[in-house]
């Protein structure tokens, strides 16, 4: 494996490269790394360049120059393939990198030999009118009553599906709210490249009726559900590989 900073628009990025074949480019979630993707991107690289680079923000990289928001992402990994001498690709995309996945995937189709969604985030949750305006009220009115924090707490998980936020600080929460304001149901019925879906039965962040939603929506999509949550490709990368080998050669 080979692991290395690159320069892209200005920003030091750094990225693990192991295998050879056509390029395979992995995005991981909000607050991992390329880390994370280590045991899949093994598994791929007996058939694929596989590239995973941690996103500006994350891991190694430097930190976006401003607030990005998720085309600022899709800008950035367009840029990366240029750098790497990339003209087309297979693309991965779990959690928050679905999200630049989708868009990437509706904007620049021309660039994608097939796409994986992994549990991807991008679809905004619902809740009760009633109870937004409860929650709101709560944490406006009632920042230094006790329980103020369980409250908000409550409100990031039930209504975000997420926690994250309160992770964050400086550049990147102000990244996190940009982020989280787009709802991409939108994009997915212009995605045309053939997608497939693996989704965790068992996620809590992001549901199993978002991947239910996703496959609908994209029309040449398949759904896999694995018995796992968010992160099946920590749990089960061998499994994860081999249907992501199974799908690129039509099995």
């Amino acid at each position: 494996m080979e692991e290395k900073f690159i320069q892209v628009n200005n920003l030091k990025v750094f990225v693990r490269i192991q295998g050879q074949g056509s390029p395979f480019l992995i995005l991981h979630g909000w607050g991992a790394s390329t880390k994370s993707w280590i045991r899949v991107q093994k598994e791929l690289s007996e058939r694929f360049l596989v590239i995973c680079p941690d996103l500006p923000g994350f891991g190694k990289s430097d930190l976006p120059d401003s607030a990005w928001d998720i085309d600022a992402y899709l800008n950035f990994v367009i840029a990366l393939a240029k750098e790497l001498g990339i003209e087309k690709f297979y693309l991965l995309g779990h959690s928050f990198g679905g999200r630049i996945a989708i868009k990437l995937a509706e904007s620049f189709p021309e660039k994608l030999e097939k796409l994986i969604l992994i549990d991807a985030a991008g679809i905004k949750p619902k809740a009760p009118n009633w109870f937004i305006s409860l929650l709101s009220k709560f944490m406006g009115i009632f920042k230094f009553v006790p329980g103020f924090k369980i409250g908000r707490r409550a409100y990031y998980k039930l209504i975000l599906r997420s926690t994250d936020y309160l992770k964050t600080t400086g550049i990147m929460r102000e990244v996190f709210k940009k982020i989280i304001a787009e709802d991409l149901v939108g994009c997915l019925e212009n995605i045309k490249t053939k997608t497939l879906v693996i989704w965790g039965k068992e996620d809590k962040l992001t549901p199993l009726k978002d991947g239910q939603l996703m496959n609908k929506k994209i029309s040449n999509s398949k759904l896999d559900i694995l018995n796992t949550g968010h992160v099946p490709h920590l749990v089960m990368p061998e499994i994860v590989a081999k249907k992501i080998i199974d799908f690129i050669y039509g099995k």
